[in-house]
């Protein structure tokens, strides 16, 4: 059975829309004849509103809905504690949904929770969602005026508020910083090649190699599917035995652990003969032995700045669109000489 609409409603009594929705919300515009006889009616035909459609300007649930594309990152951990630190201070709550990297699962969350039960949403695109291009169902939410903030996996083609890492400068950055250190064979191992964010880092390791001299050598550079990360060392284990390599930058911390192990086993000591930096800064990198040094996202950082430029929307405190840029650190620990 179609789900009735105000619409429908509207069409039964030969009336307009909004005057429906006064009736249904007991607005004192509306007579009581006509108010009672709507209410009965949505009532006897178990309507139940939808808050989009309602466009209830002024609903307020002070509740911000967050999609984050997986748990396996402490990187989200970071950046959700960010939101929430921020969220908190302004009087809002949080819910977090997690894609699991699928496509459907996000439009399935977007659609539960755009019946009103949010002001605005704050998001990292999923895997799928990037590999389709297809951002329908955000530009949905954005016309039915339910902004979006979007963090690190940003949908480009999207007109809507971003906060993005500067990937490109912070793997250019690292190798001049490991040519400095003396280091000649920058390897570069990836488990993000299909996202943008994993293009700009490699765009940045060959313009970094470009800076300080060094030939470009396609046999030092390594992608591997993030889902496989229970063989990262037995694939890294060869690429170590068969090239000669004094370093690696890594897209993320679970491939950086396997960098070293594998270099260890294949006779090599971290970090006089080898040097492992992954970007990111988390629990693996400050647990890991040697302790990593990384290129520190500022996920905190992120996520803060992600809730306030949506409460700010949301206030009507700003009615720009924002691109801001997160600038990364490098964190000096034991894993390079």
């Amino acid at each position: 059975m179609k789900k009735l609409t105000i619409k429908d409603i509207a069409k039964q009594f030969s009336v307009s829309i909004s005057t429906v929705s006064k009736a249904l919300n007991d607005s004192y515009e509306i007579s009581e004849a006509t108010k009672e006889k709507i209410q009965k009616y949505a009532k006897e035909n178990n309507y139940k509103p939808n808050f989009n459609a309602l466009s209830l300007k002024n609903r307020s649930t002070k509740t911000i809905g967050i999609i984050i594309p997986t748990m396996l990152k402490y990187f989200f951990a970071q950046v959700f504690k960010g939101i929430e630190k921020a969220a908190l201070e302004r009087g809002y709550k949080v819910i977090a949904c997690i894609s699991n990297e699928s496509y459907n699962k996000e439009v399935e969350i977007i659609e539960m929770l755009s019946n009103g039960s949010i002001d605005g949403f704050i998001i990292s695109l999923a895997k799928e969602t990037e590999l389709k291009q297809n951002f329908k169902h955000f530009q949905n939410a954005i016309d039915n005026d339910t902004p979006i903030v979007m963090f690190d996996r940003v949908a480009q083609t999207l007109n809507c508020d971003k906060i993005i890492t500067d990937d490109f400068n912070g793997a250019q950055n690292t190798v001049e910083y490991l040519y400095k250190t003396g280091h000649k064979n920058i390897a570069f191992v990836s488990t993000m090649s299909d996202f943008h964010i994993g293009k700009q880092r490699f765009l940045g390791y060959k313009k970094g190699l470009e800076n300080v001299g060094i030939k470009f050598n396609e046999n030092l550079v390594i992608n591997i599917l993030e889902r496989d990360y229970k063989k990262y060392e037995s694939i890294l284990i060869p690429f170590l035995q068969n090239n000669k390599i004094d370093s690696i930058i890594t897209t993320g911390e679970s491939a950086a652990v396997a960098s070293m192990k594998a270099g260890i086993k294949t006779g090599k000591e971290v970090p006089k003969d080898l040097s492992v930096i992954p970007f990111s800064n988390g629990i693996l990198a400050r647990h890991s032995s040697p302790k990593m040094t990384t290129i520190s996202q500022h996920g905190e950082l992120m996520g803060e700045t992600a809730a306030k430029i949506l409460i700010d929307k949301l206030e009507k405190k700003n009615k720009d669109t924002i691109t801001k840029v997160i600038t990364t650190d490098l964190v000096i620990r034991d894993s390079t000489k």
